[in-house]
């Protein structure tokens, strides 16, 4: 007869063989209570990093070193990079500060911001810039830099937890990478947690700032044979076989997040950990990834289904509310799928305020989106876009998914990315403005607008790439019946923009 689980998976229990580097943050954590305690300013560990591939366990070390903050007395920022959420301008900037700015009143906020309000409040969304010349990349950098260094003094010590970070979007990595060689003058910890193959050049900076110590960064191992028993037999129980862990360990590589979850499924299922239950160990691995997963996902109704597909094409952590509305599905046909994919360990609650879910892992989130059929996942690309636009996200949320959808001539779309360009131009964003328009000529505009549109691009090009602002601009002037005010803002753009080259 299988025994009951003795011992139910948290963080802490799953977090085995990991001793060094939860040492690491005990020591990290020591010296930034020192530099509040006027104690020595100078610190070796600023920026702790902790690098792997997927399902190693990265996520449940920052998981552990937020609990561990919190309960130190910390102040905690976090942010998160989102596998299709790169294109989103400043996305992760904005997780980190925008729920401590968001408390403030207006007048307190203006305070804070002092001189950097007009342009530091469009780069953190809290509220749209006017018409404005585009402010400069660098002084962008600048502001952000003074924003977090206001925002350390003010709440010292702070702790700066960045997960997923070679999904970070390129502006808000731009800053990290010049940020971190600064963060060691600071009452304040940069946790960090990436793939190192998938981390993008913009990221430079801070590979070599981690690289410059010989404890960081800390790269993280697949488990041991015997690290992947512990994990078994605190679910099934303590008399589960040599042999039928070893297999576990074979079959899950000795990734924790896969030990984890074949060891919760074998619990449910009453195995008792004998070489009799070695089939339906190996069938329960299967299913933990790739087809497997998918399979497990498709014996669910096509409501739950339909429900899963939405949720991946949002990405974690996403408002249930809109997945549903995606999905065309009534509020309790939401809720009886969110429980199903609860239950089948596929979705999970979030950490946000409003009720947002996540995905257990991020391996599933690509699982799931990757098996959804092209054009069925443009289709959803195209719904998620309107339903952020009724929900009041804004053009920049919409934007995102009218990349993944093909070019169909439809001016809404040519407008909504030419609204999204304005925001990212308003906030120095200047490489995710060209990347709108540059969707929005290819839609196409109608012919009317076309002259406009190559005009807008220009503008977004002229502080990184001012040949490319002369090109556009002369197509722009090529095009038949440019109204003769856009002409002459044409003509004296061009003017400028060949001063420059």
């Amino acid at each position: 007869m299988a025994m009951e689980p003795r011992h139910p998976i948290t963080e802490q229990r799953t977090l085995i063989e990991r001793r060094r580097e939860l040492q690491a943050l005990d020591a990290a954590f020591k010296e930034l209570r020192r530099t509040t305690d006027g104690g020595p300013q100078a610190r070796h560990r600023g920026l702790l990093a902790f690098s792997g591939p997927a399902g190693l366990g990265k996520t449940a070390l920052i998981t552990q070193a937020r609990e561990r903050a919190l309960a130190s007395g910390f102040t905690v920022l976090s942010g998160r990079g989102g596998e299709k959420e790169q294109g989103s301008a400043f996305r992760v900037v904005r997780q980190l500060v925008q729920p401590t700015l968001a408390r403030m009143d207006g007048a307190e906020l203006r305070s804070f911001l002092g001189s950097w309000y007009d342009v530091m409040a469009a780069v953190l969304g809290l509220e749209a810039r006017g018409p404005a010349p585009a402010p400069d990349p660098t002084g962008v950098r600048e502001g952000l830099d003074w924003v977090m260094t206001c925002l350390t003094i003010k709440k010292a010590p702070v702790v700066l937890l960045l997960d997923d970070l070679h999904w970070a979007d390129v502006e808000s990595l731009s800053w990290l990478d010049s940020f971190a060689s600064r963060v060691d003058d600071l009452p304040l910890l940069i946790v960090v947690a990436y793939r190192p193959d998938e981390l993008p050049s913009e990221a430079g900076e801070l590979r070599t700032l981690v690289g410059h110590h010989a404890d960081r960064p800390h790269d993280l191992a697949c488990l041991t044979a015997d690290g992947v028993a512990q994990i078994i037999r605190s679910q099934v129980g303590e008399r589960a076989e040599d042999v039928f862990c070893k297999e576990c360990w074979s079959a899950t590589g000795g990734s924790p997040f896969e030990t984890v979850e074949l060891a919760i499924g074998m619990a449910e299922r009453k195995l008792s950990g004998s070489e009799h239950d070695l089939p339906a160990m190996r069938e329960l691995a299967a299913a933990i990834k790739g087809p497997g997963l998918i399979e497990r996902l498709e014996g669910l109704d096509t409501a739950t289904v339909r429900f899963a597909h939405s949720a991946a094409v949002l990405g974690s952590p996403f408002s249930p509310q809109l997945a549903a509305s995606i999905a065309v599905l009534g509020d309790e046909t939401a809720a009886e799928a969110t429980q199903k994919l609860r239950a089948a360990r596929i979705l999970t609650d979030g950490h946000g305020p409003e009720g947002e879910l996540e995905f257990v892992h991020p391996l599933i989130t690509t699982t799931i989106y990757r098996s959804i059929r092209s054009g069925f996942r443009a289709g959803l690309h195209n719904a998620a876009a309107d339903a952020v636009l009724n929900a009041g996200y804004g053009p920049t949320a919409a934007a995102r998914h009218l990349l993944e959808v093909p070019c169909e001539g439809n001016p809404e779309t040519v407008e909504c990315l030419r609204e999204a360009a304005r925001e990212y131009l308003g906030a120095g964003a200047t490489e995710a403005a060209r990347r709108m328009l540059t969707r929005a000529l290819k839609e196409p505009p109608i012919p009317e607008d076309r002259a406009a549109v190559l005009h807008e691009l220009a503008c977004a090009t002229f502080l990184i790439e001012p040949t490319a602002t002369v090109r556009h601009l002369r197509q722009a002037l090529a095009e038949p019946d440019v109204d003769p005010d856009l002409r002459a803002s044409i003509v004296y753009r061009l003017t400028t923009a060949l001063a420059h080259t």
